[in-house]
C-alpha cells in the first residue's frame, strides 16, 4: 500500500524562515528551558505583536502577543486570543464586543473607531492600532484564570514610551 504524500512545503509559506532561525539561536544560547508558566498576577508589558489570524479550528481570532518588560518573567510573553465564532449566534456579539473592549484599552481613541463591520475591515483596524501603539505605549496588565481554566487580561494602566 503506498502513503500519501503530504504537501508539507504549504506551511513555507506561513513561516519567516530566517526569523526562526533567529529565534532558535536565541533560545539555544539563552537556554530555552529555563521559561516558567507567567502566574497570575500584574506584569508591565508591551505589545510585540497583534493581528488577525485562523484560530487551530479555523474561526477568525485576534491575536496579541504582549512582552513583560521587567522582574522574575522579563522577556517572557502573555498571549490574548480572542476567537470569534460567526456560526455562534450565542456567542458571537460577545465575543466581539471582548475584542473591542481590548483594542479600545490598548489604544487612545473615539469609541467608534474600534467597531465590527466585517472581517477585512476589522483586521486593518488591528493593523492601525497596532501601528499608532507600537514603541509608543506600554501597559500594565492583570492576568487572571477563570472558573474554566482560561486566561483573562485586564488593561489597569497606559503608559507613553518616553
Amino acid at each position: 500500500m503506498a502513503e500519501q504524500q503530504f504537501d508539507w512545503g504549504k506551511f513555507d509559506k506561513q513561516v519567516d524562515i530566517e526569523a526562526l532561525q533567529e529565534d532558535v539561536k536565541e533560545v539555544e544560547e539563552n537556554g530555552g528551558g529555563d521559561f516558567k508558566e507567567v502566574p497570575e498576577g500584574q506584569y508591565e508589558v508591551a505589545v510585540e505583536k497583534m493581528e488577525m489570524k485562523e484560530s487551530k479550528k479555523g474561526d477568525p481570532m485576534l491575536t496579541i502577543w504582549f512582552s513583560i518588560l521587567e522582574g522574575d518573567y522579563e522577556g517572557q510573553k502573555i498571549f490574548y486570543n480572542g476567537v470569534m465564532q460567526p456560526q455562534n449566534d450565542n456567542a458571537f456579539g460577545f465575543q466581539v464586543h471582548r475584542n473591542n473592549e481590548m483594542l479600545r484599552a490598548l489604544w487612545d481613541c473615539e469609541y467608534d473607531d474600534v467597531k465590527f463591520t466585517g472581517f477585512a475591515d476589522y483586521a486593518d483596524t488591528i493593523l492601525d492600532v497596532h501601528e499608532d501603539i507600537d514603541g509608543q505605549m506600554e501597559y500594565l496588565i492583570e492576568k487572571s484564570v477563570d472558573k474554566k481554566g482560561y486566561d483573562q487580561l485586564k488593561i489597569l494602566e497606559v503608559y507613553e514610551v518616553e
